[in-house]
């Protein structure tokens, strides 16, 4: 889920529901509320060991721990890796999510349904928040902490829904490559300080990364509410919203791709465009690759499900 998540257009949803786990993560997310956790710190303070073990498995702690280690080392493992391939070839890695994010929408668009005036009005709506949005994004919106944290809070509430990205989402608000080299940063600081080289390189390098992550988990525990309840109470609607959002959000690889080429003071030539053009097929191979194995692993998942009990 972790390596799915710090891609845009692959949801790390979509690999919860493929493996199995996606209605205990929801389960998980959904038990931690304000009344449990209040009476966790209640139980503690109280020395009453067995209602707080009770109250953990209630809350399925020990569940979204073992997850949450895998996600964390796989996002820090990947983004280290796409923040270098930023650095070196950033129009390559865009042309790449412009792929994954147009055959992502191709594979989700089987599901929608846009016949009544609210499935049309959602779709249009998704389409143009995208759109809009990531031109904004590209040129008017900055990287402060603020900007940050609601980044935070957007991008987790992704996580709820197979075919959402979170990745995607920080590329429409202008965030992605900004968040990925401020964990890379990071990361290298903690690493240095574990060595012997002070720890004031962890508190500055530190701070993007904390109040994305204070953004993240209060997105978790209100937005992702919301967003399960919209997607329960009426399905059709929010999925033609979702899907229509990751259409809009086609422009935004692009938009970065302009900008980056213009701070090499490049345009799109007939270079640029066929380096583009190849990577973007290559993210189309990608998304390909995963829909067919995907639909191996139902296929497979049904024909066991028929099969006597010996």
């Amino acid at each position: 889920m972790g390596a799915a998540d710090a891609v845009p257009g692959v949801s790390g949803g979509t690999v919860a529901l493929l493996t199995g786990i996606y209605e205990r993560l929801i389960a998980a997310i959904t038990a931690i509320t304000i009344t449990r956790v209040h009476r966790l710190v209640r139980e503690a303070r109280d020395g009453d060991r067995r209602t707080v073990m009770r109250t953990l498995r209630e809350m399925d702690v020990w569940f979204l721990l073992v997850l949450g280690t895998g996600i964390v080392t796989a996002v820090v493992t990947v983004l280290r890796l796409i923040s270098w391939l930023l650095a070196v070839s950033p129009v390559e890695v865009y042309g790449f999510f412009f792929g994954l994010i147009g055959a992502s929408a191709v594979v989700l668009s089987r599901d929608v349904s846009v016949t009544t005036r609210g499935e049309r009005a959602a779709a249009v709506a998704g389409f143009l928040l995208a759109f809009v949005g990531s031109g904004y994004a590209a040129t008017g919106l900055q990287t402060s902490l603020p900007v940050v944290f609601v980044a935070g809070i957007v991008a987790i509430s992704a996580m709820v829904l197979p075919g959402m990205s979170g990745s995607l989402l920080l590329l429409v608000l202008g965030q992605y490559e900004y968040l990925s080299t401020a964990l890379s940063r990071f990361t290298d600081a903690v690493l240095a300080a574990l060595q012997g080289g002070g720890v004031a390189g962890v508190y500055q390098s530190g701070v993007p990364v904390v109040t994305f992550l204070l953004g993240a988990g209060i997105g978790l525990l209100s937005v992702a509410h919301a967003v399960r309840t919209a997607f329960e109470r009426n399905r059709e609607v929010t999925v033609a919203f979702l899907v229509s959002l990751v259409v809009g959000a086609l422009r935004a690889p692009v938009e970065q791709a302009s900008l980056e080429l213009t701070q090499m003071g490049a345009g799109w030539t007939a270079y640029w465009i066929r380096s583009f053009a190849l990577f973007a097929i290559s993210g189309v191979a990608v998304v390909i690759i995963i829909e067919w194995g995907s639909t191996r692993m139902t296929a497979f998942d049904r024909r066991t499900d028929r099969q006597p009990d010996s």
